[in-house]
């Protein structure tokens, strides 16, 4: 896919892995739209891009989606990166319902909803494409982090599925799917593992989309795919220290 000329919405894309995927569609000459909660950081971010512009909005909240997709008018790339980690486990207490509702509304639910209202818009791009930032855990739960995995192995199926949905309709939107490793991200802030750099991983997601990669697996991810694939229960095990 050529990204040169189109418009790209970006979710979460005042700070890390949205922030660099923008710099670096704007360099390969696409115009970009950051969307997020917090306006000090989505200003700071258009500050440092060129062809760049920025719409406050939750997308969790269903009047501010219908308001971006109004705000927003023809896109011909979404990018679904705004996301949660609480890291919610079976033994959270009473905060546990609450925290795990929050990972599944923002990773799953309002990717599904703002998905559905652009669909018409980017259908009539004639080449279009939806970019889901996934996770390692799309694949393999984390007992650190049950609901999380959970809301993204839920996307993972859904982005499956309305690939096929599309090709079986002819309609020109591609789905593309990522799935990082741990980033070094204020999400990840805490946790002590290895983690890649944002930008690049945004390196990775251009190349993969430019190639028509659908499934986008950089860093660590790649080794534990394979490794997942030949021995599925082991690989739950080792990932999760047992």
């Amino acid at each position: 896919m050529n990204i040169q000329g189109k418009t790209a919405l970006i979710t979460g894309g005042g700070r890390g892995i949205g922030l660099h995927i923008a710099k670096l569609f704007s360099a390969k000459g696409a115009k970009v739209i950051l969307t997020g909660r917090n306006e000090a950081s989505l200003k700071q971010a258009v500050a440092s891009i060129s062809n760049a512009s920025y719409i406050v909005s939750d997308i969790t909240n269903e009047q501010d989606v219908e308001n971006l997709v109004q705000k927003a008018g023809q896109i011909d790339i979404l990018v679904n990166n705004a996301g949660v980690l609480h890291g919610a486990s079976v033994d959270g207490g009473a905060n546990f319902l609450a925290t795990a509702k929050d990972e599944m509304n923002l990773n799953y639910f309002a990717v599904l909803q703002l998905t559905e209202l652009f669909l018409p818009v980017l259908k009539k791009s004639g080449d279009a494409a939806i970019i889901n930032i996934q996770s390692i855990l799309s694949y393999l739960p984390l007992t650190m982090a049950l609901t999380y995995s959970a809301s993204k192995a839920a996307l993972h199926s859904y982005s499956q599925g309305l690939r096929l949905v599309l090709q079986q309709k002819g309609a020109a939107v591609k789905v593309f799917e990522v799935f990082p490793p741990y980033i070094d991200t204020d999400m990840t802030k805490g946790v002590e593992v290895d983690k890649m750099k944002p930008e690049d991983l945004a390196a990775d997601i251009l190349e993969g989309v430019e190639n028509d990669q659908f499934a986008i697996r950089s860093g660590l991810t790649r080794d534990v795919y394979q490794m997942w694939h030949q021995a599925p229960d082991t690989t739950v095990a080792k990932i999760n220290g047992l």
